[in-house]
């Protein structure tokens, strides 16, 4: 279950909840869930309750309850257990994980690619600037995989319809890779800085962290070859944040396209980076211990996790080594 799928599903308990007269609201056009976050647990949480409160003429917690007891009637919710003043925090069937995965390396670098957009055409008019060209060029990509297809002009003044903040100098001696993430990783509307920082192999540039975290990957794949076992989906009990970050793909080369904002995929790769960092300590066996479900599960998710990773790059422009 993808966080739309599950949006979708929090909206059905609401539904319901107005039809049998336990709530008095109008339905909302749509639930937002994200991971949990300090003090929360499961796979995803919703702040639902706390949004139709005030509507409703109840307490957080009340509608929180009234949604809850719909929730875990539903396939694939195992557990929904309400935290502060009314967050539902939802957990899934293991099985989910472990579909989600297959599905990422079935898919391959087509992952989250899709029909969504599929008849649109855009007509994307920009300036003569390198910023607005590369942005353009990723619009067309994210539109492409989207099913839509971009129609890239130049123009001048009222002609132009996609124009960021332009940069502040040639980033060309940043090289390819660095020069592009420094245009792409600032929001349309901020400055980008061309600055070396971009170069610098270390935890505080996000572009080393996306690119590191996928050549990790990759030497684990290799690494547990070496040791005799391939990955095998499963269950992984400490890798919700990656999972649920897996899911949110989809979702996200959709908006990137939608809200002219490539930025929202270069973020979403650091967070899909930073949850696969923090996974791989534990993906291989240590000292005499051997290969078990749960290594071959670690090792799976961590191989779709490298292959989101990869295809975001992709659609970035950027390549994505296998060593660094």
């Amino acid at each position: 279950m993808t966080p739309g799928e599950l949006s979708r599903t929090v909206l059905c308990a609401v539904r319901r909840a107005v039809d049998d007269g336990e709530l008095s609201v109008c339905v909302p056009e749509r639930a937002v869930v994200t991971v949990p976050g300090p003090g929360g647990c499961g796979d995803y949480a919703t702040n639902i309750a706390l949004q139709l409160a005030r509507p409703a003429g109840r307490p957080p917690r009340q509608v929180a309850e009234v949604l809850r007891d719909r929730l875990v009637r539903t396939d694939g919710v195992t557990r929904v257990e309400i935290t502060g003043p009314g967050f539902l925090n939802i957990s899934l069937g293991s099985g989910q994980a472990a579909d989600l995965v297959r599905r990422v390396l079935r898919d391959g670098l087509a992952y989250g690619h899709g029909d969504a957009l599929a008849g649109q055409v855009v007509a994307l008019c920009v300036p003569y600037e390198i910023r607005a060209e590369v942005v353009a060029d990723v619009l067309a990509r994210i539109g492409a995989s989207q099913g839509a297809r971009v129609e890239i002009a130049h123009g001048h003044g009222r002609d132009v319809n996609l124009r960021p903040v332009p940069a502040p100098e040639d980033p060309a001696p940043l090289g390819p890779d660095a020069a592009r993430w420094a245009l792409l990783h600032p929001a349309p509307h901020d400055r980008p800085r061309i600055t070396a920082d971009h170069l610098v192999q270390r935890e505080g540039n996000p572009l080393f962290r996306v690119r590191y975290a996928h050549a990790r990957t990759r030497a684990l794949h290799r690494n547990a070859a070496d040791l005799g076992f391939a990955a095998e989906p499963g269950p992984v009990e400490d890798g919700a944040q990656l999972v649920a970050a897996l899911a949110d793909h989809p979702r996200v080369l959709t908006a990137a396209f939608t809200q002219r904002g490539p930025d929202r995929l270069a973020r979403h790769l650091v967070t899909v980076a930073d949850a696969t960092l923090a996974l791989l300590p534990a993906v291989l066996p240590r000292g005499e211990e051997k290969p078990s479900a749960a290594h071959r599960a670690r090792l799976a998710l961590a191989e779709a996790a490298g292959t989101v990773l990869a295809g975001g790059l992709t659609l970035l422009g950027i390549d994505a080594p296998e060593h660094l």
